[in-house]
């Protein structure tokens, strides 16, 4: 079976997140379509996407970490987070600056090496201090008028999964993890990178109030 890949990247957009080795992601509105659901109990819902999913986890095997940074905090994207496998989150922050030096403090990392995805005005500081910055089409325009890349999927549909191919491309990663899918090999082999990011931050904290 042709293993030649059919997706392709801008030259330039690859060249900007060649140094990436963290990927910062909102939820409300990045990783979910951003409608907030409530249950006759009061329980938050949320609609993931499963292509974002699988992104992610490919992510995590080649070397790059995805950190959800979110003002929210609720027992469904707890949920998620652990489907995932991600190592590292920050939920209930109302303040997202502080939490994300912080975890690059830890991590021995620079706003150079960080991508991020956010939709509206509490990311607006992260973006512009990371290295690559994107947002899905239907974000705030002071948000759109900012970030590196607009990507073409929306939110909660592939919106992230956009990115995450983006950075595998980048990686070199990319084409080697679809033969391996063609070859109905495990899409997400054993962490390999030479340079894994290591070190790990608190679980998850308490929900803070936050106007997200």
């Amino acid at each position: 079976m042709d293993a030649t890949p059919r997706l392709a990247f801008d030259p330039e957009l690859i060249l900007a997140v060649l140094d990436t080795r963290l990927l910062l992601l909102d939820v409300d509105g990045v990783l979910t379509p951003g409608d907030l659901l409530y249950g006759a109990q009061g329980e938050e819902l949320k609609r993931f996407s499963t292509l974002d999913g699988h992104g992610l986890k490919l992510l995590m095997s080649a070397g790059v970490e995805p950190v959800i940074i979110s003002g929210r905090d609720s027992p469904a994207l707890r949920a998620r987070i652990a489907e995932l496998g991600l190592r590292h989150s920050v939920l209930g922050s109302g303040a997202k600056l502080p939490a994300a030096q912080s975890l690059l403090d830890q991590l021995q990392l620079s706003w150079s090496q960080v991508a991020i995805i956010g939709d509206d005005w509490p990311d607006l500081a992260l973006i512009a201090r990371a290295g690559f910055s994107a947002a899905p089409p239907q974000s705030h325009p002071e948000v759109l008028a900012r970030v590196r890349h607009i990507t073409q999927a929306p939110a909660g549909l592939g919106a992230v999964r956009e990115i995450c191919d983006l950075l595998l491309t980048a990686r070199g990663a990319y084409a080697a993890l679809l033969q391996d899918a063609l070859d109905g090999q495990p899409h997400t082999p054993p962490r390999q990178s030479p340079d894994p990011i290591t070190g790990t931050l608190a679980e998850p904290g308490a929900v803070q109030s936050s106007s997200r």
